[in-house]
């Protein structure tokens, strides 16, 4: 298949983002309806089903490079992406090519036409189309497994729309608070809508209202539950900037000493939850996973803009913390590494996250802030991000990307210290594009 023009695909993408302006709309009426156009191909390929809110997207590609090191072919679905549209559907661990990306938009988006001038039916989302491409396009590459990640939610979200093998639900906070409300509880059983009957449910350690949730729902459709700290433990040995050497335990069996990419000690948790799913498919003879597998697929792992380390001269982080409890896990794992070092941070936001909240956690950690703009129409004003930083008592400038992440180095050379961007995962994507990086694991100047 030939590869479009660069400029036909912009274009066709452009077109296809345009489609954000349905906003998001609670049913799945017309993703059921898009896909039965399709042939249903959610229902062609086995998958694993993730939700929560923090640690849902590190938990995929584990579970994905698990699965591809056990010599399966996986699809890996999520969102959003950090700089290409390309990222959010993997086969393989390779984003979609743009030549079968080109193709895709055109045949969905027809169907979707379709529907609405054939059925009276709503146009589709974006993400509605874009979940239809990625159970399609794993089907027409004929995936043995796919990983899919809901976009927000669970119950309504335009993923929930088949049967998996297993569910997976991680951390559970306040995020996309004019959608899912600021209610905890309420959240999780929004979440908790994933899990079907009969469908082994794997949840890790969790506030205990949050934890009722998930078991209540469990019980009331007939899924076992699997918790993963009765399952797998896992001890850390020792963590640098280039991951944690950890030893895990499985169910009373002791695996060899294994290098995790990522770090952080939340990132412990998140292989917690990957290998439990996996021992549930392997308890229901879905899979067959050694051990060796496991190492590989553990050490294999690759999950850009999670603690990335962009520069080791200053050393440059890069984080896609955006909500309260992100921003703690990032908190945490900046002091367990940077010690005594001074610690400066380039943040900018979007306008329905809970800004004060971030500021706060991060506040706890850093020395100064440097407030950046975000090209994004949800972006929060600077003048409101430096407010916040200002009321937690931090130093702040604001200021365009590359003129404050200049400065940000600048300090960080004269004070010995440690600069770390965050606050959003558009911010993520646009300092790789500045820096001239991809979408690797990390990058070493």
């Amino acid at each position: 298949m030939k590869n479009p023009a660069p400029d036909a695909l912009t274009d066709q993408l452009d077109r296809f983002f345009r489609r954000t302006v349905q906003g998001i709309r609670p049913g799945l009426d017309i993703i059921r309806a898009l896909l039965a156009s399709l042939d249903d191909p959610q229902n062609a390929v086995p998958y694993i089903h993730v939700a929560g809110t923090n640690g849902k997207g590190s938990v995929c590609a584990l579970l994905s490079a698990l699965l591809n090191a056990a010599g399966y072919r996986t699809g890996c679905y999520t969102s959003p992406h950090l700089q290409r549209f390309n990222e959010r559907i993997q086969v393989g661990g390779t984003p979609i090519d743009d030549a079968f990306l080109s193709e895709l938009i055109d045949r969905i988006e027809e169907h979707a036409d379709g529907l609405e001038t054939e059925q009276d039916l709503r146009t589709a989302t974006f993400f509605e189309c874009a979940t239809a491409m990625a159970f399609t396009h794993f089907r027409d590459a004929a995936v043995d497994w796919a990983v899919i990640e809901t976009g927000m939610g669970g119950r309504w979200d335009a993923t929930n729309v088949g049967v998996p093998a297993v569910s997976v639900i991680t951390r559970i906070d306040i995020d996309h608070a004019n959608y899912l409300g600021r209610d905890p509880v309420g959240i999780a059983r929004e979440k908790a809508g994933i899990i079907k009957p009969g469908v082994p449910v794997v949840r890790g350690p969790l506030p205990e209202p949050i934890a009722e949730v998930i078991e209540e729902v469990a019980r009331e459709v007939g899924a076992p539950v699997w918790r993963a700290d009765e399952v797998v433990s896992i001890q850390r040995m020792k963590q640098g900037w280039d991951g944690q050497r950890i030893r895990i335990e499985i169910d009373g069996r002791d695996l060899r000493p294994v290098q995790l990419p990522l770090i952080g000690r939340h990132q412990l948790e998140n292989a917690a939850l990957a290998l439990t799913a996996i021992e549930a498919l392997q308890a229901s003879g879905h899979v067959t996973v050694p051990d060796q597998a496991i190492a590989k697929g553990i050490s294999a792992c690759r999950w850009p803009g999670r603690c990335q380390l962009l520069s080791n001269d200053p050393v440059i982080l890069l984080d896609v913390a955006h909500n309260p409890d992100g921003a703690r896990a990032l908190g945490q794992t900046i002091h367990e590494l940077c010690g005594k070092q001074p610690v400066g941070l380039v943040v900018g936001f979007l306008g329905d996250k809970d800004i004060a909240g971030c500021v706060n956690e991060l506040a706890a950690v850093a020395k100064r802030f440097w407030v950046v703009p975000i090209q994004h129409p949800r972006a929060a004003p600077v003048d409101e991000v430096a407010r916040a930083v200002a009321a937690a008592r931090r130093p702040v400038e604001t200021g365009p990307l590359q003129e404050m992440m200049d400065r940000a180095r600048s300090w960080a050379v004269e004070e010995g210290g440690v600069v770390c961007v965050a606050g959003s995962v558009y911010l993520a994507g646009e300092v790789l594009d500045e820096w001239g990086g991809s979408t690797s694991m990390r990058r070493v100047d």
